[in-house]
């Protein structure tokens, strides 16, 4: 085997495979039931929502109905929104009842928040009595927070509880979820007061109190806290689980490390969507779907390239006796372009992670207006050599070298400043931002440079 087909092969290593892709659509046009279990029945329920996602709405939709009782919860909660949508409605009311009742309150939650009503009151009717109100009571908090987020089943053990009391109070229960790794211990008032790691738990002898063996990471999480504040104290502090608490310092639920993980995921792929102008879209989108989240950002975008050209009208005198401006003037808007994408990039990444704050952002508008020059100055440099050499004119190499630095000095301190300014309004610093540094930096680029070749020149 070839070093690239080596490397290919390790790229795909967790990859869906497409030989089996092909032979699960083959077998669904076929309606080879038999086949089609044997086919989906190794797989993981987030490659069999990756295949969902994959395929057509038609395939989607004879798959269901050829295969409807090997979708199952886990599939639901890996699947994206518009799919998932898709999916449930597709879905005889017995499957979906059978799928949503296997599920941990969070991650019905999760599925049920962005249905329609009828959606909604389908899978909520598919519940039993209290898991339908224990998500009642999680959707009763405002989108984006720690109460939507958390899940209600929460192993709870007395403060004054010893290692034995609890290990056998887990062996005796069978409503403990599938997954979870403290014990929270509350007080008489169901008000937490610690946790303690399972591991820990097991390797303590019986008789010694949870309460001498609790976790230094122990912290509260508000219910009413936004899920990106929750993110953040997860990855800062190395959090596994935490309990969450309502006004009144209550036990409600517990957020675990996968749900605050799935958090961060979403929030970089927002941004990374965001800066692209591209929205909350997927491939699973249709034309009109996709039209109508791109068109706002590429309607911004034609403003902002009218702008520029309004600017290059201006100076359509001199580009007409100096027909090299015409040829230069690109390249000192693509370099301020690209600057400016460079320290945007990491302004907001770092307004995500919160290490770009008020108490340093002046000191970072600094040391980025310092890369700008620097950066300008030698490339200013090069430029200079160009336009002299290249066009026979040392005062248009000065020119070129002049706006050159006066517009990486922008794009650098645009770059930082547009961000911060979102920021400060209360907005997704992605929001738009690369638009507005792009159309800063075209504006300023050519303004510059023609103004000054203007000056100089004619």
């Amino acid at each position: 085997m070839t070093e690239p087909e080596t490397s290919r092969r390790e790229e795909d290593a967790h990859a869906l495979d497409p030989d089996r892709v092909e032979a699960i659509v083959e077998a669904v046009e076929a309606e080879d039931a038999p086949l089609l279990d044997a086919l989906m029945e190794p797989l993981h329920a987030a490659d069999i929502a990756d295949l969902l996602e994959q395929i057509g709405p038609g395939e989607r939709r004879a798959l269901i109905r050829l295969w409807p009782g090997g979708i199952d919860g886990d599939i639901l909660s890996e699947l994206g929104e518009g799919v998932r949508e898709e999916v449930i409605e597709a879905l005889p009311q017995d499957v979906l009842a059978n799928a949503v009742r296997e599920l941990d309150s969070d991650d019905v939650v999760d599925i049920i928040e962005d249905l329609e009503e009828p959606q909604q009151r389908q899978v909520l009717d598919a519940l039993d009595d209290a898991d339908r109100v224990a998500v009642e009571q999680a959707l009763s908090y405002p989108e984006y927070t720690a109460g939507r987020l958390m899940q209600r089943e929460v192993v709870t053990a007395p403060e004054d509880w010893t290692v034995g009391h609890a290990i056998d109070f887990l062996r005796n229960e069978e409503w403990l979820p599938d997954q979870f790794y403290h014990v929270v211990l509350i007080d008489p008032r169901h008000r937490p007061t610690g946790y303690v790691a399972l591991g820990k738990m097991l390797s303590s002898r019986r008789d010694r109190k949870l309460s001498e063996i609790t976790e230094d990471s122990y912290r509260t999480i508000p219910a009413t806290q936004s899920q990106e504040d929750v993110a953040y104290a997860f990855n800062q502090y190395h959090l596994i689980s935490a309990p969450v608490v309502d006004a009144d310092g209550r036990l409600v639920g517990v957020i675990t490390i996968d749900d605050a993980m799935s958090v961060l995921e979403d929030e970089a792929e927002e941004d990374i969507l965001l800066l692209g102008g591209v929205g909350d879209e997927s491939l699973s989108d249709g034309v009109l779907e996709t039209v109508r989240l791109r068109f706002p950002w590429l309607f911004v975008n034609l403003i902002a390239t009218n702008l520029s050209a309004l600017v290059i009208g201006h100076f359509e005198g001199a580009i007409a006796q100096i027909v090299a401006l015409a040829a230069i003037m690109p390249i000192i808007a693509s370099m301020g372009g690209n600057t400016g994408t460079q320290t945007l990039t990491i302004a907001v990444r770092s307004l995500a992670t919160k290490d770009l704050t008020s108490s340093n952002a002046w000191r970072v508008v600094r040391r980025e207006l310092m890369v700008g020059m620097t950066n300008g100055i030698i490339f200013a440099t090069l430029m200079a050599s160009v336009g002299w050499l290249g066009y026979g004119s040392a005062l248009l190499g000065g020119v070129i070298a002049a706006a050159m630095v006066i517009n990486l000095i922008v794009a650098a301190i645009a770059g930082t400043l547009i961000p911060l300014t979102l920021n400060r309004l209360g907005l997704d610093p992605a929001l738009a931002s690369g638009t507005f540094v792009t159309m800063t930096t075209d504006a300023v680029g050519f303004f510059s440079f023609l103004a000054l070749a203007s000056a100089v020149l004619l």
